[in-house]
């Protein structure tokens, strides 16, 4: 076992595992209605599988998270322009426009003032204000490349290879982002318990 794995409680990491199987769980869906139907079965499993995610997410927090609630309704919104206009550019689309989206309310937050990270998984995560700032530049800029790429591979290649782009390929680049972010939590988590041991002793 690894020192990462093995500094993990065992809770936390059941609680990572579900919330992965909830993120990746609607795009496998997709890819398995799109492989046994087509574009636009896929995209109704995928808006069918969405709402069951999020409803999962509400039944274990008793709250709607604001970031898997917008992309529920960016992809309702897409998806359904998709089925009914018979037009499988909508669905496509979908990721550039909210990748570029989330990317940028992400990014221009601080600058007025307000981290949307923060104010999203603040009660998850203990970081001291300079780790938000840095998280925020990261996930944005990364949010915005996600949705460069989306769109370089929406133009230049076919729907097919499209569809394994989004299955297969986003959610390895999500995983590695992910990873990359662990020193940070960990030198985080470090810093808060350092904290706390502090205040008892001085108390």
């Amino acid at each position: 076992m690894s020192e990462m794995a093995a500094e993990i409680p065992l809770n936390r990491t059941s609680k990572l595992l579900g919330k992965l199987a909830l993120e990746a769980g609607p795009l496998l869906a997709f890819f398995v209605g799109f492989m046994f139907g087509d574009i636009f079965v896929g995209t109704a499993v995928f808006m069918i599988a969405m709402i069951v995610s999020v409803a999962c997410t509400y039944s274990a927090k008793r709250t709607l998270p604001t970031f898997p609630l917008l992309g529920l309704v960016m992809v309702l919104a897409f998806g359904g322009l998709t089925l009914w206009l018979g037009e499988a550019m909508f669905i496509k689309i979908q990721p550039t426009v909210g990748n570029a989206l989330f990317g940028a309310m992400v990014l221009g937050g601080p600058l007025v003032g307000v981290n949307f990270l923060k104010r999203a998984f603040g009660d998850e995560l203990t970081m001291r204000d300079e780790a938000w700032r840095k998280l925020a530049f990261r996930a944005g800029g990364f949010l915005i490349c996600l949705a460069l790429l989306n769109e370089v591979v929406r133009r230049s290649f076919s729907t097919e290879i499209w569809v394994y782009f989004k299955v297969f390929c986003v959610l390895p680049l999500d995983a590695l982002f992910a990873a990359s972010l662990w020193p940070m939590f960990r030198r985080e988590r470090r810093a808060a318990e350092a904290a706390r041991r502090q205040k008892r002793e001085a108390a």
